[in-house]
């Protein structure tokens, strides 16, 4: 007999949910459903729902590097969604601030494989924002769906993603998202390969981007680390000693349009050299958390923008922090991937409910 986590309806725990010899198929508790957005301009976008039976649910963008862009936690949405949806990849947007045009937000957008940060050109070529990983479409090599008949709850999607031009560097970026029915989180596995004939530079920055209703005045930013202002304290409002810049503020009239405020946090890791960050909504009961490898992504990047109708904060894990290719490499940061070798690197998004836990989030994860 398999035992599953559910929620009532005032969204307590139901501990030993006997659903054996009353489901009639999987999807009744959970699963991955694939299909095609057919409207406005994320018409023909191929998709996966996933639903882990426990009020997560979230939408992969196939075509978008698997990259994920609604989630949501029983009645609450987690993440931003900018007001550009969902585009279809736009592989030549590539250059300047042309990222901007597709980026949708989401609960997870991927900056990468060469190059994080601003527009920039130099002897090595001419890069774009971010990078050109999120405008790759993947090749979906395997689902696997769960089978509680026979005892598996297990499920997952993994698909192949090409940033690849001759002349250049060759990266293969194998993407597995995985989950168990009964257990709200996201596993993320990335492994990374370089199929070129040279070393190629490689950046990466996991772009978590979280909203209203979870995002909201007092909101908990959970990190803690030695961080500075990405343009240095002097201008800083919020990314300042002393500013309660871990609780989430009303929105800022000086953040509509361009206004934001960045920090690059060197975070905290614990014994088993494992780091977390995340948000806690003490009005709706919950907390999100992203687990990491601290070895393998050193950074956190915390973005905030809190602009009228663009209200939003990110929390984004990174191997260098997004100053560019250019500066990454004169400063001695730059990582390079020999010619098949591969790097991998494995993320947890969970939604934690249980009140010792989170306070004990509350201790370890804010600046005190």
């Amino acid at each position: 007999m398999q035992i599953l986590t559910m929620l009532d309806k005032n969204g307590n725990n139901i501990i030993n949910a006997d659903w054996k010899d009353k489901i009639s198929y999987y999807a009744q508790l959970g699963g991955i459903e694939t299909s095609v957005l057919d409207n406005g301009a994320e018409r023909g976008t191929r998709i996966a729902w996933v639903n882990t039976g426990t009020g997560l649910r979230y939408k992969i963008l196939i075509d978008r590097a698997m990259d994920i862009a609604d989630a949501s936690y029983n009645a609450f949405n987690i993440a931003w969604i900018n007001r550009t949806g969902v585009r279809p990849p736009q592989p030549f947007s590539h250059k300047g601030i042309d990222w901007l045009k597709t980026f949708g937000g989401g609960l997870l957008t991927t900056c990468g494989l060469a190059h994080t940060g601003g527009p920039e050109t130099d002897e090595y070529g001419e890069r774009g924002l971010h990078g050109e990983i999120s405008n790759v479409p993947a090749e979906i090599v395997s689902i696997v769906q769960p089978d509680p008949a026979n005892g598996v709850m297990d499920m997952s999607i993994t698909g192949l993603i090409r940033e690849t031009r001759i002349f250049s560097h060759s990266f293969e970026l194998r993407r597995t998202i995985s989950g168990t029915i009964g257990n709200p989180c996201i596993q993320i596995k990335d492994e990374i390969v370089n199929r070129g004939n040279q070393p190629a530079p490689h950046m990466i920055l996991y772009h978590f981007n979280f909203s209203w209703p979870l995002v909201d005045e007092g909101t908990d930013i959970l990190w803690k680390g030695n961080w500075k202002a990405r343009h240095g304290e002097a201008g800083a409002k919020i990314f300042r000693p002393g500013n309660a810049f871990q609780k989430c503020p009303a929105p800022l009239k000086d953040h509509d349009g361009a206004g934001e405020e960045v920090a690059f946090v060197d975070i905290d890791a614990d014994k088993n050299g494992k780091s977390l960050c995340g948000l806690y909504n003490s009005k709706l009961g919950f907390a999100v958390t992203i687990g990491f490898e601290k070895k393998k992504l050193p950074w956190l990047i915390n973005w905030q923008h809190w602009g009228k109708n663009e209200y939003v904060t990110g929390l984004e894990p990174a191997n260098i922090p997004p100053i560019g290719q250019a500066e990454a490499r004169r400063s001695g940061e730059l990582e390079f991937i020999a010619p098949g070798e591969s790097k991998t690197y494995n993320l947890e998004l969970e939604i934690v409910t249980d009140t010792t836990i989170i306070q004990s989030l509350l201790n370890k994860h804010t600046v005190h």
